[in-house]
């Protein structure tokens, strides 16, 4: 049985707005990701070999996290579209950190931050895995 905790789809909608590192996030590469960020993609030449890494980023994003009551794809969608509301981290039952986050839009946007480095991490403990 395959743990398919990522999804190639979502990662080449990501990779679209790769340029700015997110399909590297979703895949739990925040290093690279934030060198995408400020780099542009690494002036785009990193961004376009990325469209043929992206079924390797997804095979080592499923083999690194395991599947559990939380969807990853639910939580970095609600991240990345309401992220600055708390809704990925109401989604994972973190309901004090997501009023914080709500309140604060984001803890100040640092905290939404914070999330796009960290999320699959915090998934991983969410659903047992540690």
């Amino acid at each position: 049985m395959t743990n398919t905790t990522h999804s190639t789809l979502i990662g080449y909608i990501l990779w679209i707005f790769g340029f700015m590192g997110a399909h590297r996030f979703y895949y739990g590469k925040p290093i690279t990701g934030t060198i995408w960020f400020f780099t542009l993609g690494l002036l785009g030449i990193g961004w376009l070999v990325d469209l043929f890494l992206i079924p390797s980023m997804d095979r080592q994003a499923d083999r690194r996290y395991k599947s559990g009551r939380v969807d990853y794809n639910i939580a970095w969608i609600l991240l990345t579209f309401l992220g600055y509301f708390g809704v990925h981290r109401f989604y994972m039952g973190k309901w004090v950190t997501g009023l914080i986050w709500f309140f604060t839009g984001g803890l100040f946007f640092c905290g939404y931050l914070f999330d796009f480095w960290t999320l699959n991490e915090q998934i991983s403990d969410v659903n047992g895995v540690g």
